[in-house]
């Protein structure tokens, strides 16, 4: 169990990376994933499929999940935010909405340990306030649809 969590946060990492890059340069997951310009040497050609799926997830889904952001954010424009915090956050939203085996906890918890290590001093309580709402508007809408 302990080696699935290494790699597990080992893979959030090459994501916030990928999502970097995505972002400073301007182009696709898609272009960044088929032509191997991710940013780890330890990878041997290819990605995880855990990672082309959270990534191409995030890709795909990113407006529904930045109005999210921008409205859990306590008046944060989404392009005001630190680009890492961002990333960050799309990665544990994305895991809340749509990887089911995936405890929020599990989600919000590594969002804080990757802002441990690549935020800001404040990027982890900030980080953890937007998460931990946006978690509970998620259970409440899942208890909703349950009684239903």
């Amino acid at each position: 169990m302990r080696e699935k969590m290494r790699k597990r946060r080992k893979e959030r990492k090459l994501i916030l990376e990928i999502l970097y890059q995505q972002e400073i340069t301007d182009r696709t997951i898609d272009f960044i994933i088929d032509n191997h310009l991710y940013p780890d040497p330890n990878i041997s050609g290819q990605i995880t499929e855990f990672c082309e799926r959270i990534l191409k997830g995030i890709s795909a889904n990113k407006e529904e999940i930045d109005v999210l952001i921008e409205n859990f954010s306590d008046n944060w424009a989404l392009e005001r935010l630190p680009l890492l915090d961002r990333n960050m956050m799309r990665i544990g939203i994305y895991e809340m909405l749509y990887e089911k085996d995936i405890p929020h906890s599990v989600s919000i918890n590594e969002a804080i340990e990757l802002a441990k290590l690549y935020g800001t001093e404040d990027s982890g309580k900030f980080i953890n306030g937007v998460l931990g709402k946006i978690a509970l508007s998620i259970e409440g809408a899942h208890s909703e649809n349950v009684q239903e």
